[in-house]
């Protein structure tokens, strides 16, 4: 009886032991593919910054990373698919400021960008640029404002979307120049860029990133870069502020997860994000794009969101603009 008492107690021993590892094994995190999701078609900035990062940081994590592309209505068919998704790492969000533009541009939101979100890491900025035709006759932004005031909306610009940030920084050129270009909305980065190119639009306001090869080979003219400084990258292209002072429309990128994500995920993940833009093959791919790397953890992001949620609310009060 004490034999068969002793190996009882040594099976449930075991088991239990084993039941304990199991368990550890399965909740650590990541053991499985991660879904980072864009929330437009491929080409533009956010798709580039994700594609360029995900390697290394599935090298880190120790897991593949799935880019999916799930566009629509401004970034807000894969940022609502994001803030639906389960909280627990397996989906993440690659969002750029227009997260903090939306809530101010729609009359309602399928999702609360402060309540269904919990920031992951702040990744990178990237100077946006006014290009042009260079078979328009404006080789300056000076001459491209006093060509937009003597024909009046005869001119027309080109972005990957009603809503995106491309297109409240052209709005708001509009409004600081006191001119009217017409918007012409395109499904994506790529399509606007050809038509440009093409001469089918005469100007776009778009992410370095998308554009600098484009000017290289001289198939377009860059007028002014968006932001309140020069780029180091190309520092010969003046800012848009030193002829209409003040002007300056940042455009930066994210990484979000649902509400809920445990604080252990959230901070495995941006420690993921940190460690690959430390990598140096990672760090010179984004630099050869033109991305700025701008890393900052989940409480100061959180921290940006609330900043950059009162900057867009007087910008589009200005323009009065609104998709819906």
């Amino acid at each position: 009886m004490k034999i068969y008492t002793s190996l009882l107690v040594f099976i449930i021993a075991v088991f239990s032991v084993s039941s304990s590892s199991a368990q550890g094994n399965s909740s650590k995190f990541p053991n499985k593919p991660i879904r980072f999701v864009v929330p437009f078609p491929p080409g533009g900035g956010n798709d580039i910054l994700a594609r360029t990062i995900a390697p290394k940081m599935a090298e880190l994590l120790g897991q593949s990373i799935v880019i999916d592309n799930k566009a629509g209505a401004g970034g807000n068919v894969g940022t609502e698919m994001v803030a639906r998704a389960a909280p627990d790492g397996y989906t993440i969000l690659m969002a750029s400021n227009q997260i903090t533009i939306n809530p101010w541009m729609y009359s309602s939101l399928p999702f609360d960008i402060e309540k269904d979100f919990s920031p992951v890491a702040l990744v990178a900025s990237v100077p946006m640029l006014l290009t042009v035709n260079p078979l328009l006759p404006a080789n300056d932004l000076r001459e491209f404002i006093a060509l937009a005031k003597a024909k009046p909306g005869s001119l027309n610009y080109c972005t990957p979307g009603a809503g995106t940030p491309q297109n409240i920084a052209f709005e708001v050129f509009n409004f600081d120049a006191n001119i009217k270009i017409v918007h012409i909305p395109y499904k994506g980065t790529g399509p606007c860029i050809a038509d440009l190119i093409g001469g089918q639009v005469q100007a776009t306001i778009g992410t370095m990133a998308s554009l600098e090869q484009h000017i290289k080979a001289g198939k377009l003219r860059p007028l002014g870069v968006t932001t309140l400084t020069r780029s180091p990258i190309s520092p010969d292209i003046p800012t848009i502020s030193e002829v209409i002072p003040g002007y300056t429309s940042p455009l930066w990128y994210s990484v979000l997860a649902p509400s809920g994500t445990p604080k252990e995920i959230v901070s495995v993940i941006s420690t993921a994000i940190a460690g690959a833009l430390a990598d140096s093959v990672t760090k010179e791919r984004l630099a050869s794009q033109s991305f700025v790397i701008n890393y900052m953890n989940p409480q100061k992001m959180t921290d940006l969101i609330k900043t950059d949620l009162i900057f867009w609310k007087k910008e589009i009060a200005n323009i009065n603009l609104k998709i819906d």
